[in-house]
């Protein structure tokens, strides 16, 4: 139990304001390591006592938003809970360094892109700096090196982790910054490449050339849980296929540019249209290529004209149909997103040789569509006009452009995508997990149970954690990728474009009998899935930065809890998930609270690229942390929610009223607030509903339904300032006796006391200022309040809230004859049931102080009611 408070208060300033408490107590939280975890002591006490979170690592790519505000003050008000119920809080931070965003922010930022060709420059100055908030066309991007770009990148994002750094102090997370890291540095990338390392190894890692998803804008392969369906303005136009002797066989396509790629027509088997056309053959318009006409189950009867074009590729419904009925490979579509400048193979010699060479080879996808379309409008095998429609397109979830499926050589791994038997174990894992609110759980197994492919992880991109593989080159001077060399464990971290593998020298870099360097990167999420391992202390063998930590990462993992947006089930936690099941052989955290998005006035998710985004720190400043941080905590878990300044106001009047009562509290007399003196049945009834508060409140953290310990906290303490406070102020300042203001002046000090430790995890600068005022040490680091705090359970808790009703009738009473409150109340009649009126007895000296009452008697009646009013008006002021 807390210590009772010193009897005397000499700190409490004349006029408490929520103004400049962040600087203030930032700067002493911060002198004072208020929330430093404790590693010695947490290595000696029990698993339960310790609490372990693995914190998100927002991106470095600009600025924060109000979402990251949002999500990271749900998982700070937990930490604290935690904290003050005596458990030893591991709460790190880390920073998403690398990664196709803070390469777009760096691209647009200086006006430059990075270029595998180009050469170093050793006197190399940047364009631009700092075109903000505009987007750089690629055109006038100036191509730089690799190892010119990568500065680059760490440069902009160590100054944008400065300011992140600094909104989270200022919101008052409650952080341990003695533990960070960045997504990119040594021991980081040592994890990751550690980790694909042994993924390999054991055989769950592979690579393979292959139909995967490309973004031609930033030039890499993207993997399936960044992508997102669009509506996409298109065409369907109607297209002959040729038989001999037969009508022709008209297909509807979006896509006419895929006529080159065509490899197939599928229709549904049990469609009775094209029964008879299953295993003949038809020739392509234009181009006269022989293909076959095929049966899928995937195939729909009533989308167009029933039977499809399959190309390689076109969408990953071609990719399903390529590999299951084993059909040939006809790409036309390169990696810039133009259709390929040498004339295929099996169009060479043929009618569409002409057409290809001279209108579709080098284009863009839209100028070889417009080439088809007028030349099958000239052969005629266009029948009719185009229809419009918005069809769906696969987009990367930063991209602008539709993305193309292009056959590469990509690292995967397994994540059940094609194994039933993988998939299954991943289901049960997520079953180890609790999901805060459950129902997440099915985003989590839907997602799984609908994967379709392996976890793509390599990137074509510059800034981001290598690779460590090479791959030899035979005497021919041909790079041999069926043979990769592995680093060893003990190299790490290393970048393969810099260092030699064991065995070979410098100068057999790209020469016959030599060495060439995997070129790729690893996709962010391939690092971010391993943030527990991070920043835990998981041991990495060659021990970078000398972080390693095995023993606190055997007592703090699996760790306790992943807290992150519902959008990223598919991502994040999934990643992590497949990762730790395979280093680990369980779950990565017991527990994942998932919070919802932040939405615009439209209702849309807040977004930096959707540019509906509210800048934090300003909203932070304009109204104070504590503020901030009530209107996020007053959104459940989950639960998507708007942006709301309103919500806002109420935190901070919220605040300054806890600030002004309180100073009533500690000055209205003096007390050592021991319950024991709480006499009163007034004073005990008060308690008695403080004594419900908390142990509902304490009931909604452990259940992680913290906006409800927040509503019913916020509930009381309204009452206890509007009804509670005014009732007892003329009996604690000594009117009726020397024992009244005792038992008033006591309850006074025990409701505060109790009161500002459960704000504290909502109101960090409100509650520490005030408990600064009479306590010793940090509010957030004194125990969680108890019941037994709250005195004996003596008093009546309904008696408070019936003698509040009657003093609201009385103001009414006031109010309604447009008196102001000091009028007095010469006669009136209280009627109600007569278990109410023996409560009102009991507290009836407050009542007739705080309403000015020299005339009342009692009736019985159904209801409690406050009649008959008769009122005297106040003197003047100053008479």
């Amino acid at each position: 139990m807390t210590e009772r408070p010193p009897a005397l208060v000499s700190s409490v300033p004349d006029r408490p304001t929520v103004d400049g408490l962040e600087e203030r107590w930032g700067a002493v939280w911060a002198r004072e390591q208020t929330y430093a975890f404790d590693r010695e002591r947490a290595l000696t006490l029990p698993r339960e006592q310790v609490y372990s979170i693995d914190t998100p690592p927002p991106t470095a790519s600009g600025s924060l938003h109000v979402g990251h505000v949002f999500g990271y003050t749900h998982t700070d008000c937990m930490a604290r809970y935690q904290r003050m119920r005596g458990r030893e809080v591991f709460y790190p931070i880390g920073w998403d360094d690398n990664g196709l965003p803070t390469e777009r922010r760096v691209q647009n930022y200086y006006g430059v892109r990075g270029d595998h060709t180009a050469a170093y420059d050793a006197d190399f100055v940047p364009p631009l700096q700092g075109a903000e908030g505009k987007s750089v066309k690629a055109a006038d991007q100036v191509p730089i090196s690799r190892a010119n770009f990568i500065p680059l990148c760490e440069e902009l994002t160590a100054r944008d982790e400065e300011s992140f750094e600094q909104l989270f102090r200022t919101l008052g997370v409650s952080i341990d910054w003695q533990h960070s890291y960045r997504t990119i540095d040594d021991r980081s990338r040592a994890v990751a490449q550690q980790a694909f390392l042994r993924n390999l190894a054991r055989g769950e890692a592979y690579q393979a050339e292959a139909p995967g998803l490309w973004d031609v804008t930033f030039q890499s392969a993207v993997a399936q849980a960044e992508v997102e369906a669009r509506d996409y303005p298109g065409a369907y136009h109607r297209i002959a296929f040729h038989r001999n002797g037969s009508d022709p066989v008209y297909v509807e396509t979006t896509r006419p540019e895929l006529l080159p790629a065509v490899v197939a027509l599928i229709a549904h088997p049990d469609d009775e249209r094209y029964a008879g056309l299953f295993g003949t053959t038809v020739t392509s318009p234009l181009f006269g290529v022989e293909i076959p006409v095929l049966a899928h189950p995937a195939a729909e009867p009533d989308k167009g004209a029933g039977i499809a074009m399959c190309c390689t590729f076109g969408d990953l419904t071609d990719v399903v149909w390529w590999r299951e009925l084993e059909l040939p490979i006809r790409s036309v579509i390169t990696r810039n997103g133009r259709i390929q400048g040498e004339t295929p193979e099996w169009i060479a010699g043929g009618p569409g040789e002409t057409l290809y060479a001279d209108e579709l080879a080098t284009k863009t996808v839209f100028s070889a569509r417009k080439a088809v379309v007028d030349a099958l409008v000239a052969s005629g095998d266009l029948d009719g006009e185009p229809k419009n429609t918005q069809r769906k397109a696969n987009f990367f979830e930063k991209g602008d452009k539709p993305l193309e499926i292009v056959t590469s050589r990509q690292w995967y791994i397994r994540n059940g995508g094609r194994s039933e038997e993988l998939r299954k174990e991943l289901v049960a894992r997520g079953g180890e997990i609790d999901f805060h609110p459950g129902f997440m759980r099915s985003r989590y197994t839907n997602w799984v149970e609908g994967l379709n492919g392996d976890w793509l992880i390599s990137r074509q991109r510059f800034f981001g954690v290598p690779f460590p593989i090479w791959y030899p080159i035979d005497a021919d001077g041909e790079v041999d990728h069926t043979r990769p060399i592995a680093a060893d464990e003990s190299q790490l971290p290393l970048d393969p474009q810099v260092d030699a593998p064991s065995g070979y020298s410098a100068e057999q870099r790209g020469v016959p009998g030599g060495f060439a360097a995997d070129p790729d990167i690893m996709d962010t999420w391939a690092t971010s899935s391993l943030t527990p391992q991070i920043a835990a202390g998981w041991p990495v063998t060659s021990d970078p930065e000398s972080r390693n930590d095995p023993a606190l990462f055997d007592a703090i993992f699996p760790m306790d809890l992943r807290p992150q947006g519902h959008d990223i089930i598919r991502t994040w936690l999934f990643s992590s998930v497949v990762r730790s099941h395979y280093e680990h052989g369980e779950a990565p955290w017991r527990g994942a609270a998932i919070n919802g998005w932040i939405l615009d006035p439209d209702r849309k998710k807040m977004s930096k690229s959707k540019g509906n985004a509210e800048t934090p720190l300003d909203v932070v400043l304009q109204f104070g942390a504590d503020a901030v941080r009530y209107w996020a905590a007053s959104a459940r878990m989950g639960a998507d929610s708007a942006y709301d300044t309103g919500q806002m106001k109420v935190g901070r009047r919220l605040a300054m009223k806890l600030l002004n009562a309180s100073k009533l509290a500690l000055t209205i007399g003096e007390s050592d607030g021991d319950p024991a003196a709480v006499t009163h049945p007034l004073d005990r009834a008060m308690l008695a509903g403080l004594r419900d508060v908390v142990e509902t409140a304490t009931r909604g953290w452990e259940s992680f339904d913290y906006t409800r310990s927040l509503e019913i906290t916020e509930s009381f303490f309204w009452t206890f300032c509007d009804d509670y406070i005014e009732l007892i102020k003329d009996r604690a300042y000594g009117a009726q006796g020397d024992e009244g203001a005792a038992s008033a002046r006591a309850a006074l000090r025990v409701a505060l006391s109790v009161l500002l430790r459960l704000f504290a995890p909502f109101l960090p600068y409100a509650t520490e200022e005030v408990w600064s005022w009479w306590q010793e040490g940090s509010v957030h680091r004194a125990s969680w309040p108890t019941v037994a705090e709250c005195g004996a359970a003596e008093g009546d808790s309904r008696a408070l809230r019936v003698v509040g009703d009657a003093l609201a009738g009385i103001r009414k009473a006031k109010s309604d004859a447009k008196l102001g409150m000091r009028a007095q109340v010469t006669s009136m009649t209280l009627t109600a049931p007569a278990d109410v009126q023996e409560l009102i007895r009991a507290g009836e000296d407050d009542l007739r102080a705080a309403g000015k009452v020299t005339g009342m008697t009692y009736a019985d009646g159904p209801a409690l009611a406050v009649q008959d009013v008769e009122l005297v008006p106040p003197p003047p002021r100053g008479a």
